[in-house]
């Protein structure tokens, strides 16, 4: 524990950060959970407005700097793959 008064301010706002940055992380997974389990049932319409959600949760993350621009856009990329695959197949 931290002796100086600055760096016990430090603990309390840099956990606060984390609990945030978390919690954005948490909304992002969830949110591709849903994504997935909608493509994996083969509904096409929930799928893709799932599918902007998602995205939309991933960039807010990226431009937070929580998730890296590459692994952002991987993400993306990988879940409009599996909606190509789901139209493809219908």
């Amino acid at each position: 524990m931290p002796n100086i008064k600055s760096q016990k301010k430090r603990v309390i706002t840099n956990q606060k950060a984390n609990d945030i940055n978390v919690a954005k992380r948490t909304r992002v997974r969830n949110a591709v959970k849903k994504y997935n389990a909608a493509v994996d049932a083969k509904d096409l319409a929930s799928a893709e407005k799932l599918l902007v959600e998602a995205i939309s949760l991933i960039d807010c993350a990226k431009n937070d700097g929580i998730y890296h621009a590459n692994t952002a856009s991987r993400k993306v990329s990988r879940l409009s793959k599996r909606l190509d695959a789901l139209k493809k197949a219908e």
